[in-house]
């Protein structure tokens, strides 16, 4: 009696191990397969990211040319860095340049983003007339610099002057060059366009018409509703336009340093962090001390960064967070 008692007692246990185990079993095919569908990425980013970051990391530490043998060096790239003068000033340049570029580009697209949210039916035509020339080659925008801002025959100092302004010499005074080129940039803002007006379309009615019963004026409502509303969006923006704008390369490489008359314009304004590196990289082959340069480039973003996001905190709404 007490042998059929124990029995039956296991069959509950064996049951659920079963269950357990086929389960288990279950979980590890769908963990296979998820793996599976991730490798492409996954070795896409080894072979294509994480591989060149730490091929690049080694080569820092040597004299790698390209060509000849390859020795370490040690330290002796990293410390050149601080004695050559050309760092600090490719990187000022670059500093400059984004300091200038990201504020602008963002209000731009933002002032675009609200007025195509009054476009109503008209707002799909718009959002593809601003869109394209993003799909502008980024060499072609290099030589629309050229044309558009030339101080002789520009368009640009040509309908200033319609108002009796004297243009600038955009091309040859390093005091305009770069404002000349981040004017340039604004060309291909419409990928910013396209999510500011995604975020304002999703800022609930309701906080208007609340702001509008409280008394507060249009000026008010962006404020205290918009801005708010669409600020993790902005800070999105505001992190992927800094990173972009301090790897800023083919327009001003194009403009000043590409053409085949390029002595012809200052280009000292023009020689962006970037430019410099390749310069070492391709045009003298000291392909070490570039690696060094791009890790000092990478540090630099991800300090910028890093302060981005804890300033972020202060002035960044998420909904459902509480404050």
């Amino acid at each position: 009696m007490s042998a059929l008692t124990g029995t039956a007692n296991s069959l509950p246990t064996t049951r659920a191990s079963r269950r357990a185990a086929w389960w288990s079993a279950w979980r590890r095919r769908e963990t296979w397969a998820a793996y599976g569908f991730l490798s492409p990425w996954l070795i896409g980013f080894v072979v294509f990211t994480a591989g060149p970051m730490v091929a690049s990391f080694v080569l820092s530490f040597t004299d790698y040319d390209g060509i000849g043998a390859t020795h370490g060096v040690g330290m002796e790239n990293y410390r050149q860095l601080f004695a050559d003068p050309a760092v600090a000033k490719s990187l000022a340049n670059t500093l400059v340049f984004a300091a200038l570029r990201v504020p602008l580009s963002m209000a731009f697209a933002l002032v675009l983003a609200m007025l195509l949210l009054r476009a109503g039916r008209a707002a799909g035509f718009f959002r593809t007339v601003f869109y394209l020339p993003v799909m502008t080659p980024s060499v072609a925008v290099g030589i629309l610099f050229l044309l558009l801002f030339n101080g002789n025959v520009g368009l640009v100092n040509h309908v200033l002057g319609w108002f009796g302004i004297t243009g600038p010499s955009w091309t040859t005074d390093g005091a305009w060059i770069k404002p000349g080129l981040v004017l340039t940039s604004l060309w291909s803002v419409g990928s910013t366009v396209i999510i500011y007006f995604a975020a304002l379309r999703n800022v609930p009615r309701d906080l208007y018409e609340a702001a509008e019963l409280d008394g507060v004026g249009r000026w008010g409502s962006f404020r205290h509703v918009t801005l708010p509303q669409i600020s993790g969006t902005l800070f999105f923006t505001l992190i992927v336009n800094t990173i972009a704008s301090l790897q800023t390369f083919t327009e001003a490489y194009t403009a000043f340093f590409g053409s085949s008359n390029s002595q012809t314009y200052s280009n000292d304004a023009a020689l962006f962090y970037v430019v410099y590196l390749f310069q070492q990289a391709f045009q003298y082959m000291h392909m070490g001390y570039a690696s060094a340069l791009a890790w000092l480039l990478f540090l630099v973003i991800l300090a910028i960064t890093v302060i981005q996001a804890k300033v972020s905190k202060r002035f960044v709404y998420y909904e459902g967070e509480e404050r």
